[in-house]
């Protein structure tokens, strides 16, 4: 008997719902909310009333009986670092993501407005591969100085996703794979997969690794240090160069990679450079988890909305295709990530996680 299941899926200004029985997609929405409606609202947690009567809203204006539901699917948000999985919103989980255990953030509503609608409905609630999943291996973690660790925060759910749609496609477990997964979108993540664990990646955020359409990536700290001490910034203002400001936006103006590939055909040199550079930092990384991998990748994937550049993907085969064949699958499909996280637990082909 087929599995149905509503998905919802908090952006900052946005809450994407899906329903979905078994993989396929019934329907989904886009509902955008205006900066005046989210700032009225003291914090991310007191926006979930307003969310979730939206959400219901509209699901009994498409006249869709939510009594037919089978199981609730909300975004995985900031909550401490855990392995990869689907989990149960238990009271724990659903507390931490109230009290923002690593920070407030928007994708926090998805499991606290999942219970709620599951609740009302005896029905079971889950969240998956949230983006502080942490299997890093310990030696991953030192950065140089004792006072700072390196930590997993990434592009986890699409990272999963693909590496199991490829296993799936193969006819092998994933985690019988090595593999390199390359996301690119507004953030880059590069992550090495071995044994069903994303052992090291860099920090998709605020931290390491290729720049990005908003991102700085890695950083010549002591440039950084004489930038943050000059005087002429705040710590917010350095902060937004990193992160918001970075990257494609601050050489170009721009977080689109299509806006960026118009510069060029319409031969602008400094968009030929930032993009040849983009590509350049990308395959380096992707050369250092070759290493962490022995130099055993049976597949790089290249996931993310980037990667339906062919221009980009041809320019990344040409560096790193040495090292394994590559896949590509464009895109980023959370929706059907976070049904499929869930129909693999209802289907007992895992066991959920405790959190």
């Amino acid at each position: 008997m087929a599995i149905k299941s509503l998905i919802i899926n908090p952006g900052s200004t946005s809450t994407k719902i899906g329903v979905f029985e078994d993989e396929t997609l019934l329907f989904e929405e886009t509902l955008r909310h205006t900066t005046d409606e989210i700032s009225s609202y003291p914090n991310i947690v007191a926006q979930k009333d307003f969310r979730k009567n939206i959400i219901l809203t509209i699901l009994k204006d498409k006249n869709f009986d939510i009594t037919t539901l089978d199981v609730i699917v909300g975004r995985g948000g900031m909550l401490k670092p855990i392995p990869g999985g689907t989990y149960q919103v238990t009271d724990t989980l659903l507390d931490d993501l109230k009290v923002g255990i690593q920070g407030q953030h928007a994708s926090n509503l998805g499991g606290i407005i999942a219970r709620e609608i599951a609740d009302s409905l005896s029905l079971p609630s889950y969240i998956v591969d949230p983006v502080v999943v942490d299997e890093m291996e310990p030696v991953a973690r030192f950065s140089g100085i004792p006072e700072i660790s390196r930590v997993s925060i990434f592009h986890a759910l699409n990272q999963k996703a693909v590496a199991k749609r490829y296993a799936k496609e193969i006819g092998k477990s994933y985690d019988s794979l090595d593999l390199i997964v390359v996301h690119l979108g507004g953030g880059v993540s590069v992550g090495p997969h071995h044994n069903g664990k994303i052992i090291d990646i860099f920090n998709a955020l605020d931290g390491d690794g290729a720049f990005s359409p908003e991102r700085s990536g890695s950083l010549p700290c002591g440039a950084l240090v004489k930038m943050c001490f000059s005087g002429k910034y705040t710590e917010k203002e350095v902060y937004s160069k990193l992160v918001g400001k970075g990257g494609f936006n601050a050489y170009l103006g721009t977080n689109d990679m299509r806006d960026v590939e118009k510069m060029m055909a319409e031969g602008n040199q400094d968009a030929n450079a930032v993009r040849d550079a983009f590509v350049y930092q990308i395959c380096k990384d992707i050369g250092a988890m070759s290493t962490v991998l022995k130099g055993h990748v049976d597949q790089i994937i290249i996931t993310g909305g980037i990667a339906y550049s062919k221009a980009v993907v041809a320019s990344i085969k040409e560096r790193v295709e040495w090292i394994a064949p590559i896949t590509v699958y464009p895109g980023e499909d959370e929706l059907l990530a976070l049904a499929q996280g869930a129909l693999r637990v209802m289907n007992h082909e895992e066991e959920p996680m405790t959190y």
